[in-house]
């Protein structure tokens, strides 16, 4: 397909996901539903538009949509702070992919999530091991994984009801589970490709976070900007005020960084033959500096709002509690800064202005 015909395709993707989540998945309607019954209805509808699976090609059960279509569907995604696992199933069917393993329906999850920790697979294909906060874990029909083998990598789907389940949360109410694996039959597995490495997946998810915390951000400064427009003191809109207006600029500042940061290392990916050092660097890049981000953004959009912000009837919680989250989730600004200041040491002084200039 030329680039005209996937910009146009990717367009037509982000009008979709951005109509169905705005009927289905409005923060505002969220907060003052009484019930969870709008959960069923979401899922439903992100299945049957094929976005939960576009990572995947036709032949494996999936879409077939591009790597940069996904990112798309996640940027919106996190402008929605859309709290269902779309992003964890994106990830597990990505990952399946790569194995060529077919993609099971439902929700799906991920492990291991988290730097340093390690699944192992026996030669009679049993999994063992645990992974810490994985997310949704609870709510997943089925695990995608990465186990280390005798002869290497194994990439493996796991039924979730054969795992012992620890259910944990994080600072959003959302599920970051303990899993642990005894000697867990995989229903279905096969090697890691031959390029895939032990960060792969952990670089994945770092990106996938970084996207969706763009999305958030560049929300919560529309909604802090349409806020100070509306809210009244002294009989007039406090974004008149000139402390107000310095706020808002600085949120914008650190919308639009966030935004490049995170685009820049989707587009890496979009465009990598492998997980390279270039990948490596634009990804943990994105995740410092979004991470940095998402701390300094929240922290303005909760000052421009005032106390109301903080209420649990306005929306914005919403937001600024899953960009909290999302900073600590694979990795967090200061763990990426440590692996990407090791990686430049062990490359040498020589190595890193080729490896800054080639993007």
């Amino acid at each position: 397909m030329g680039d005209a015909g996937a910009s146009g395709l990717r367009e037509m993707l982000v009008d979709t996901t951005t109509r169905m989540l705005g009927d289905l998945a409005d923060p505002q309607a969220l907060v003052n539903a009484k019930d969870d019954s709008w959960k069923a209805p979401l899922w439903r509808a992100l299945e049957e538009a094929g976005l939960t699976r576009a990572w995947a090609p036709e032949a494996l059960n999936g879409s077939g949509a591009g790597l940069a279509d996904g990112f798309e569907i996640l940027r919106i995604a996190g402008s929605f702070a859309v709290p269902v696992p779309l992003a964890e199933t994106l990830l597990a069917a990505w990952l399946l992919a790569q194995a060529g393993l077919r993609i099971p329906a439902g929700v799906l999850s991920v492990a291991p999530a988290s730097e340093g920790e390690r699944l192992t697979i026996g030669a009679d294909g049993r999994i063992s091991g645990r992974a810490r906060a994985v997310p949704f874990a609870r709510d997943a029909a089925h695990l995608a994984i990465v186990a280390h083998g005798a002869e290497g990598l194994t990439i493996a789907l796991i039924r979730a009801e054969d795992c012992t389940i620890e259910r944990r949360s994080n600072i959003a109410g959302e599920p970051r589970d303990d899993v642990t694996f005894d000697a867990v039959k995989a229903i279905a597995l096969a090697d890691a490709p031959a390029k895939f490495r032990d960060e792969t997946l952990l670089l994945m998810g770092a990106a996938v976070r970084a996207i969706q915390m763009s999305g958030a951000l560049s929300a919560i400064l529309e909604r802090s900007v349409a806020y100070a427009n509306e809210r009244v003191a002294f009989e007039r809109p406090i974004a008149r005020f000139q402390v107000i207006q310095h706020n808002l600029a600085r949120l914008a500042g650190e919308s639009a960084a966030a935004l490049a940061a995170a685009g820049s290392a989707g587009d890496a990916i979009a465009n990598a033959a492998v997980f390279d050092d270039a990948v490596f660097l634009e990804v943990a890049s994105a995740k410092v500096r979004v991470g940095e981000a998402a701390g300094e953004g929240s922290a303005i959009a909760h000052q421009v709002h005032g106390a109301i912000g903080f209420s649990a009837e306005h929306a914005l919680h919403r937001f600024t509690q899953r960009l909290w989250a999302w900073r600590d989730d694979f990795g967090s600004e200061s763990d990426w800064a440590l692996r990407l200041g090791n990686r430049v040491a062990a490359n040498g002084a020589d190595a890193l202005w080729p490896m800054l200039a080639a993007r």
